[in-house]
């Protein structure tokens, strides 16, 4: 599988005290190599479907969360995983300030709190997975198809995408895309925007009684979708992914 690497993108970002930091792109480039690799030995290794258990909402945060972890192994020590659950951002940084208020929260024992995790006081990078939306089984029998199944390709489909959060606090974001290649779930591409707002992300819906949801979401504007679209970092060489972007979009900053 190969990819376009966007050789003008921004992988810079500020941390809480100010210092301007910024990403080796190959820390990308490895990191989507590293999760591919993970996800087919878990196709090998274990006998039954585990995607189908998972369903979609829990695998597209699974492959956030795979992310995450080869990012952070991939960096040298510029990131750690936020060592709780529910932290804020998912990716600490570990400059000399973070080493300095991690180190602190250790001798304080105080590593399974989730005060000092979120949000971390040096800041980091929040990731983000999402598979995109595909109509409603009701709307594609009009048109002479089926809304695709665990394991089916979605992008012949698919009509939007954004990201989801359980707070409009995150600025500092990579947004990952994702789809069914082969019934293996697969990168196809990755967006970086350091200068997200409030303004960025919608509303915050409040679960409901009976409802799906258990956690309060907000859910990323059109605006935020389009800042993270001008800065893309890589996206997977194939016309419908390429197209399909820059058509949500209403641009054309992503070619071969």
């Amino acid at each position: 599988m190969s990819y376009i690497i966007n050789k003008h993108s921004d992988t810079s970002f500020f941390s809480k005290q100010g210092q301007k930091i910024t990403i080796d792109k190959v820390i990308f480039e490895h990191s989507l190599v590293e999760c591919h690799s993970v996800v087919k030995k878990i196709v090998q290794d274990i006998p039954v479907d585990i995607f189908r258990i998972l369903g979609i909402r829990n695998l597209s945060a699974f492959i956030g969360e795979l992310f995450a972890i080869e990012f952070a192994n991939k960096s040298q020590g510029l990131f750690i995983n936020n060592p709780h659950q529910d932290g804020y951002p998912d990716l600490l940084l570990m400059d000399k300030n973070g080493k300095v208020f991690f180190e602190q929260l250790s001798q304080e024992r105080r590593m399974r709190d989730k005060s000092p995790f979120s949000p971390f006081a040096n800041g980091g990078v929040e990731v983000k997975a999402t598979c995109g939306s595909v109509p409603t089984p009701r709307e594609l029998k009009k048109t002479g198809k089926e809304k695709p199944d665990m394991g089916d390709t979605r992008i012949e489909v698919m009509k939007s995408y954004d990201w989801k959060a359980h707070h409009r606090e995150t600025n500092n974001l990579i947004g990952i895309l994702w789809d069914f290649e082969n019934t293996i779930p697969q990168i196809v591409a990755v967006f970086f925007c350091n200068n997200l707002t409030d303004n960025d992300w919608g509303k915050i819906v409040q679960p409901t009684e009976g409802g799906g949801r258990t956690t309060s979401v907000s859910i990323m504007s059109r605006q935020g979708v389009k800042k993270m679209y001008k800065n893309w970092i890589m996206i997977k060489n194939d016309d419908r992914y390429i197209d399909f972007v820059n058509k949500y979009n209403k641009d054309n900053l992503i070619s071969k």
